[in-house]
């Protein structure tokens, strides 16, 4: 599987717990405008406690239909409500 995006493979990106733990898919994800990381979320609440510093290539390897948005601009958002239905912007 050949990594999509064009950031490097071990840019930090923001992911929550419940997605590393596997309890939970990715359903929201944001392209921050101001510094450019990306956040990898569910569709709970998250505190910063529950939010974790993974790389770019770590949430790509959970969740592969993430290279669908990999072009997503700096400042917007993504979701989905199953992780079968696709992404919205």
């Amino acid at each position: 599987m050949s990594f999509p995006f064009r950031e490097d493979p071990n840019t930090a990106t923001i992911l929550c717990k419940h997605i590393a733990r596997g309890e939970q898919p990715i359903l929201y994800v944001s392209h921050d405008e101001d510094d450019g990381m990306w956040q990898f979320l569910c569709n709970e609440e998250h505190t910063i406690e529950g939010l974790m510093l993974v790389t770019l290539k770590q949430a790509y390897e959970l969740d592969a239909s993430i290279g669908e948005i990999k072009d997503l601009p700096l400042g917007k958002e993504a979701w989905r409500e199953h992780p079968q239905m696709p992404w919205r912007t």
